[in-house]
């Protein structure tokens, strides 16, 4: 089953002349995986330990040329300063269209307690970087009566910051970020005046971690909200995590559930009929000694979908340059 002839006309429907960029790094549950770094740039170098992450994600897999994406991430503190300091690298494809980026990021943590045992601070992060978009037109079937279709690989690079912060005050989390901040003028408009250019994508981030003193176990619910600038998409993500302390380590999974707030309207036979997106995504994961190892799988829990298959993710971590566990607090993301 080929993906690129199933989704022809959709792309032909997005993509012009010019070629339309998507929102560069994607928004998944791969955060859930000790990897809040991902999505919000002002957590570089707040955990105790500087970290590497590798994920990859594959969807629908026995469709030909089906969405994957995999990301590389470093970060860590600069010494004993409070400034941190990562890297993001990734690549996206989809289809005729792929995308490759890197980002750079600067964070500041500001300490507000008197001391190192008690948790309240103030992080603040930029992250900027590069984006490459390509569309491969080779394969488009056109006989001259489309002057939209030129048969080659257009490709683009566009230059987007993204900024945030990020409070933790004992067991409780915030996060906010703006993505994609700047315009991408001059790649995003086609010959009809349609404009592509605000990829801006806001996300706010809150939790806590619950746990019975000398208990082994902790309780980490979240929830996430992500709203889009442009087409005025809003959706959510309800989080519940679960640890348990091992000698060698720790063990937890959880699950998340997306819902989109935005409806899409199909017909049925009968009739219109509409429905929103959501996702079921349970995930598990272990670190063993200095070493991370997760699995996340997605579920599309809609009646009209393009394939009954979910989407599978792993990821691989490795924690160094590890301090002592400065703070007296259940924060798995700072301790």
């Amino acid at each position: 089953m080929k993906l690129k002839t199933c989704c022809l006309i959709a792309i032909l429907g997005f993509f012009t002349k010019n070629l339309v960029a998507q929102e560069g790094l994607p928004v998944y549950s791969d955060y859930l995986t000790d990897n809040y770094y991902l999505i919000h740039p002002s957590m570089a170098g707040v955990a105790n330990c500087a970290k590497v992450r590798l994920t990859a994600r594959k969807q629908w897999f026995g469709v030909d040329d089906a969405p994957s994406l995999q990301t590389l991430s470093v970060n860590g503190r600069v010494g004993d300063s409070p400034v941190g300091i990562g890297g993001i690298l990734f690549n996206d494809s989809n289809g005729y269209h792929s995308q490759v980026g890197g980002y750079a990021t600067f964070a500041y943590h500001l300490m507000f307690s008197r001391n190192e045992i008690d948790l309240n601070m103030l992080s603040f992060g930029l992250s900027a970087g590069f984006i490459q978009y390509k569309l491969d037109e080779t394969e488009f079937i056109n006989e001259g009566f489309d002057p939209l279709i030129e048969g080659i690989e257009q490709s683009a690079t566009n230059f987007n910051i993204d900024f945030g912060f990020s409070y933790h005050f004992i067991d409780f989390y915030a996060h906010a970020t703006v993505k994609n901040i700047l315009n991408n003028d001059g790649v995003n408009f086609n010959e009809q005046g349609l404009s592509f250019n605000n990829l801006r994508t806001y996300l706010l981030s809150v939790g806590n971690t619950f746990s019975k003193f000398g208990s082994e176990w902790s309780y980490e619910p979240s929830i996430m909200f992500m709203y889009r600038d442009a087409t005025k998409e809003s959706s959510f993500d309800l989080n519940a995590k679960v640890y348990k302390e091992m000698d060698f380590g720790r063990v937890w999974g959880g699950l998340s559930y997306r819902r989109s707030l935005d409806g899409a309207e199909f017909l049925d036979g009968s009739g219109v009929s509409s429905q929103k997106l959501q996702y079921f995504t349970p995930f598990v994961g272990v670190d063993y000694n200095n070493f991370v190892f997760a699995y996340t799988y997605s579920y599309q829990a809609n009646s009209v979908v393009f394939n009954n298959g979910g989407f599978h993710q792993l990821t691989l971590g490795y924690n160094f340059n590890c301090r002592r566990e400065k703070f007296e607090c259940n924060c798995p993301a700072v301790n």
